[in-house]
């Protein structure tokens, strides 16, 4: 793909988790007519997913039962925070945080966290899962210790939420997450990685950090439009909620827009936007994980700078057919047909998940 035509179908393909098609077997959004959610649950630690042909209406399969176990890929037995992302390849890049926050509970260890909470903090873990598929059933995997990556990083308190995204200038995929020192103040971090996804490339490099002082922000995800990188997050500054910075280049330095993109008068993180098929149309998705039940909430966009509150699942456009108590989700384009046996495939395979957890 010629320079020019690559910046053009990254601004189109960037916020449907999906980079530029850099071939001539690899769709592009015009081929594209569905669309796959992936999310976790709080009583399986593993990953479901859903698909939509309109984009409002999401059908999970297996029965909203998981499609990978999270005790047979992660080091803390669970997984949480999925991030789907297609890439230049056509291939797919699942990115899950290695944390399991029952696990206690779930018997898998003894203590209510992996190491002292008291000098780590909530939900620490040092771990993320990186997988790979051409076909979204069967997959390679890399189990990256971040604490790993760099002796500067033996005290890390947390390794959430990571993100893939393709750098066009550096022709690279970039994993960002959020991570802390100790319990020190979170920030966003990134760093390249191989092309088999299993190799982080450097030491990860700061992304952002919340300007303010004693604030902090987690969940980033990047979406590019009209030569802008978008940034957003969850801010942890007064009522938990979504902002965003934005910036020329995907590594900063970043302008900070301290307005709130999401309506809820409650805490809601991890947002997630992603683009309506042939439509100047975006959708922010947003975890409400202070709402009971726990669900999802929704605005709609034009130019992902003003919002239209589109409420959460089941309460308006946005719908949900077989599920619920879905987290932390994330959404990318397919075409029908690969939904179409994605569906197929989990109707003649469909399993049970025996190790529920009673919450």
């Amino acid at each position: 793909m010629k320079p020019l035509k690559a910046i053009i179908a990254l601004a189109a393909l960037f916020a449907a988790g999906a980079a530029p098609a850099m071939g001539a077997d690899v769709p592009e959004e015009k081929d594209m007519g569905a669309y796959l959610m992936v999310y976790h649950k709080d009583d399986t630690h593993s990953l479901h997913m859903a698909i939509s042909y309109d984009g409002h209406t999401f059908t999970a399969v297996n029965n909203n039962e998981p499609v990978i176990v999270g005790d047979t890929i992660a080091m803390q037995r669970g997984i949480r925070d999925p991030h789907i992302f297609r890439g230049p390849d056509g291939a797919f890049y699942l990115a899950m945080t290695d944390l399991h926050i029952y696990a206690k509970q779930a018997g898998f260890r003894q203590t209510e966290w992996e190491r002292d909470g008291n000098k780590f903090g909530w939900g620490n873990n040092l771990g993320l899962v990186l997988m790979k598929s051409k076909d979204l059933i069967n997959w390679t995997r890399a189990n990256i210790r971040v604490d790993r990556l760099d002796p500067s990083l033996a005290d890390i308190g947390c390794a959430w939420a990571p993100e893939t995204c393709y750098d066009p200038v550096k022709k690279k995929l970039m994993v960002h997450f959020t991570m802390r020192h100790g319990k020190e103040k979170t920030k966003l971090y990134y760093f390249y990685i191989n092309d088999d996804f299993n190799k982080p490339e450097g030491k990860p490099e700061v992304l952002f950090t919340y300007p303010k002082e004693g604030k902090e922000a987690i969940d980033g995800n990047m979406v590019y439009k009209d030569g802008t990188f978008h940034l957003f997050f969850c801010s942890h500054d007064g009522k938990t909620g979504v902002k965003q910075a934005t910036s020329k280049s995907i590594t900063g330095p970043w302008t900070f827009d301290d307005r709130l993109c999401d309506p809820e008068k409650i805490g809601c993180e991890a947002p997630s936007v992603y683009k309506l098929i042939g439509q100047d149309k975006w959708i922010l998705m947003y975890d409400v994980y202070r709402a009971n039940p726990m669900n999802f909430g929704f605005s709609e966009t034009t130019d992902l700078e003003t919002f239209k509150p589109l409420g959460r699942f089941d309460e308006g456009v946005m719908k949900r057919t077989n599920f619920d108590g879905q987290k932390h989700g994330a959404v990318t384009w397919l075409t029908k047909k690969e939904a179409k046996r994605l569906e197929e495939y989990w109707k003649k395979n469909q399993r049970d998940f025996p190790g529920k957890i009673k919450l």
